[in-house]
């Protein structure tokens, strides 16, 4: 079965008047469906960046990147939209939501960017996304009138609306203590126990040790890629 991410050769330059920055430096990895994926790596490693390709936010300079078998470096503007809507969810640290929409609202978003007619049953659809996550009571309230844990929780929601083939995390916990971080793990956890692909960027070991696969970046290189024993991670946060 082919990997659901492919990256051959990926190289990622940034141009500074006549400087040029090398910040990814030929990765050569695949990641297969089902996998839950941190990346790490110290400031300026490249994480970041990477991740924005993954996302379809930003495009390599050279070498290609296949998702669920597309050459998605070769694409068009409008076509990288159409990756974004159809095949990926983004979770944010910040959370992203839009301050006047309710709960359910800050769900349906992406169906809206994508076009889709916001009927019942998409509503229902949503609904049920925030009663997965926790939020049943609270379809209505908008994000100010949440704390921190629980906006996640309706970014993670909406990540899913459109039931995507992979999820994108960039520092899903940054902002939260550590319960709630835990309580937001223990959540990405079961998604991946449901099948869900996730790679995640995070600089905390404890956060990385929710993932089953952790990729080291360091000087824009593979630094060290390993697997994490999933017993040990129940066995942490038990």
């Amino acid at each position: 079965m082919p990997a659901l991410v492919q990256l051959v050769d990926l190289v990622k330059n940034y141009y500074m008047g006549t400087q040029t920055v090398h910040v990814l430096k030929g990765l050569n990895l695949s990641f297969d469906e089902g996998d839950f994926i941190a990346l790490m790596g110290p400031s300026g490693s490249g994480k970041s960046t990477l991740l924005n390709i993954l996302g379809c936010l930003d495009r390599p300079t050279s070498g290609r990147y296949y998702l669920a078998g597309m050459d998605v470096s070769q694409m068009d503007d409008d076509q990288l939209s159409e990756i974004r809507s159809s095949y990926l969810g983004f979770i944010f640290q910040s959370y992203n939501l839009l301050p006047q929409y309710t709960v359910v609202e800050n769900i349906e978003l992406p169906l809206l960017y994508q076009g889709v007619r916001l009927d019942e049953r998409t509503r229902q659809h949503c609904i049920a996304l925030a009663e997965m996550v926790g939020l049943g009571d609270r379809l209505d309230h908008r994000p100010l009138q949440l704390s921190g844990g629980q906006q996640q929780r309706v970014a993670i929601a909406r990540s899913l609306v459109n039931n995507p083939h992979l999820i994108l995390g960039d520092e899903p916990t940054g902002n939260l203590d550590t319960r709630t971080s835990i309580e937001i793990m223990q959540m990405l956890r079961e998604l991946n126990r449901l099948g869900k692909t996730i790679i995640m960027v995070t600089h905390e070991n404890d956060i990385a040790a929710w993932a089953r696969r952790v990729v080291r970046l360091r000087d824009g290189r593979v630094e060290s890629d390993t697997r994490n024993d999933s017993r040990t991670v129940v066995e942490l946060h038990a």
